[in-house]
């Protein structure tokens, strides 16, 4: 692997493993001033924006279990599984895929079955 992609490696694995602790200061670190962030239930342009609900996220997640990383250069893609403690997701099977420029997050694209988190974000009351 080339040191670039090595840089792509630890600049992923650190959001990533903020991310799942809640460290949300950690996370932003890895994000570059432009970012976007992209999945089936939201969207965002902004990395505040998007770190906003991690707190909510993570108290609802047992573990993650890591199955495949593959990175490149200035790309990276994780597949993993979230167990959740919430019966009717259970565990979320996931692809995240990465654009990283000068060693910052500047693209994630989140890829999961959203077909159960409808019914959850429905219990949820709105303001």
């Amino acid at each position: 692997m080339s040191a670039t992609a090595d840089r792509t490696r630890d600049t992923v694995r650190a959001y990533h493993r903020a991310r799942f602790r809640g460290d949300v200061p950690a996370a932003a670190r890895t994000l570059a001033d432009r970012f976007h962030f992209d999945s089936p239930l939201m969207a965002s342009d902004d990395a505040e924006q998007h770190l906003a609900g991690l707190d909510m996220f993570v108290a609802i997640v047992e573990r993650v279990e890591v199955i495949s990383e593959l990175f490149a250069d200035d790309r990276a893609t994780l597949v993993y599984d979230v167990h959740t403690t919430i019966p009717v997701v259970g565990i979320q099977r996931t692809a995240e895929h990465f654009r990283v420029s000068d060693g910052r997050i500047t693209d994630i694209r989140l890829i999961f079955d959203a077909t159960p988190w409808h019914t959850v974000m429905r219990a949820i009351p709105q303001p």
